[in-house]
């Protein structure tokens, strides 16, 4: 049986409601419920309105809906309160990498084996679709964030790791895009095992971290970056501080403490309704510069705060990580010296060569091929790994590991670095050692 979703939302309205009362009367006696059991307590209320619609069903000579059934429903209504509604099937789906709504009713999802579909709609009208996401931004996040005419922009994480993207009033329909965070705990081994990288190329990158090198990930958009910085972190030593900068949380590392006890993680602020209380992504790299951190990940670099980091790689704080977007390794330095030249501080681009020169060690360029239609499945590897070398009115850099045949990334030119690699225990095998 299709999910009745009118009788969704009427469950899901009636059972709001009655949390709602339970709030202020709580309020009125100074008390308050935990997340865990609010949601305990819904369950329950769920099951009391599932019960009284069976009843009613009954008594008006129409069949009941049946224990799976009715399963179901309890499910699709704790998640129109809990979850992301009916979005909450796809975010289950382990395969599901990509869904980009572009309406209500125009859903296309992408898979991790390169398919692309269109599917069911996730919402009954678009204002019911903008519900949904103004329900998630304000329970999202650290922050409440608006999504309305006024703040027609919304990016933020949703409670399984992964990251919406929205947008409305600038198009004629609200757009929604979802970017999975399907391996929210994974490790360079994890990475060889699925084709990413090869063992000599994991032994470099986890004595690059090891070593302390600031490590700059590229490529386009949903080529892995956050998945390939998440490994390289999960390199570091558990006992470091570490601080995370993102503009929405998306990383994640404070949720396993087991990997990482001492983890701090900053979220950008947008401004309020009157413009006021932002708090920019350059402003919390400074403040996580205070915080005595060991190292400082920033999540992705897209704008001023570049400058920021630059700088605080440059004066003692080794072993930092970041993402950025960029169609190949050398392409990396004219990005950051556009950013650069666009930030607060206006800096020329022989300036940026030389801070780039002075605060990044490698950059490793991550790429990915869809090769479905001709039957060969979506493809991410690391097809390049660049050492800066210094700078020379420009940066000069050396590309240490290039694509071979295949595209991967081979080793291709010495390590300038290669003492401090040893010093941390690095060994190039017969896989990992430049033979030119």
């Amino acid at each position: 049986m299709a999910m009745d979703h009118a009788l969704v939302r009427r469950l899901r309205t009636e059972v709001a409601e009655q949390i709602a009362g339970q709030r202020r009367d709580d309020a009125v006696l100074g008390l308050v419920m935990s997340p865990e059991d609010e949601r305990q307590y819904a369950r329950a209320l769920i099951a009391r309105a599932l019960a009284s619609h069976a009843r009613v069903e009954l008594e008006s000579g129409r069949i009941p809906p049946s224990a799976e059934e009715e399963e179901d429903l309890a499910g699709a209504v704790h998640a129109a309160l809990y979850g992301v509604g009916r979005l909450q099937p796809l975010l289950d789906d382990p395969m599901v990498e990509n869904v980009d709504i572009n309406g209500c009713d125009r859903v296309f999802v992408g898979y991790a084996d390169g398919r692309e579909l269109m599917l069911d709609p996730v919402a009954e009208t678009d204002d019911e679709l903008v519900e949904l996401v103004q329900t998630l931004a304000a329970y999202s996040g650290l922050s409440s964030r608006p999504f309305d005419t006024a703040n027609p922009q919304l990016d933020l994480r949703l409670p399984d790791g992964s990251r919406l993207s929205a947008v409305m009033e600038v198009c004629k329909r609200p757009v929604v895009s979802i970017r999975r965070a399907r391996l929210p705990k994974v490790f360079l081994s994890d990475l060889v095992g699925n084709g990413t990288i090869d063992e000599g190329l994991a032994a470099f990158l986890s004595a690059a971290v090891l070593a302390r090198k600031n490590v700059m990930i590229a490529g386009s958009t949903n080529a892995g970056k956050t998945t390939l910085l998440r490994a390289l972190a999960n390199e570091i030593p558990p006992h470091e501080r570490l601080i995370t900068v993102e503009r929405a949380l998306e990383l994640g590392m404070d949720e396993f403490p087991d990997l990482h006890p001492n983890v701090v993680a900053f979220e950008e602020r947008l401004p309020n309704s009157e413009g006021q209380g932002r708090i920019s992504m350059a402003e919390l790299v400074r403040r996580s510069l205070r915080m005595n951190p060991s190292r400082v990940i920033v999540g992705e670099v897209l704008g001023d705060e570049i400058v920021t980091m630059l700088n605080a790689m440059s004066q003692g704080n080794d072993g930092s990580l970041s993402t950025i977007h960029a169609n190949s390794s050398s392409e990396v330095f004219n990005r950051i010296a556009t950013y650069a030249l666009q930030a607060a501080e206006h800096l020329p681009i022989e300036a940026s060569h030389m801070l780039v020169a002075g605060a990044i060690n490698f950059v490793v360029f991550i790429e990915r091929r869809n090769d479905y239609r001709r039957g060969g499945g979506l493809s991410r590897f690391v097809a390049s790994v660049r050492e800066v070398n210094g700078v020379d009115g420009r940066v000069v850099s050396s590309e240490i590991w290039a694509p071979g045949p295949d595209g991967r990334a081979r080793p291709a030119a010495p390590i300038q670095a290669i003492a401090d690699l040893e010093a941390v225990g690095y060994r190039p095998d017969d896989h990992g050692r430049w033979s030119g």
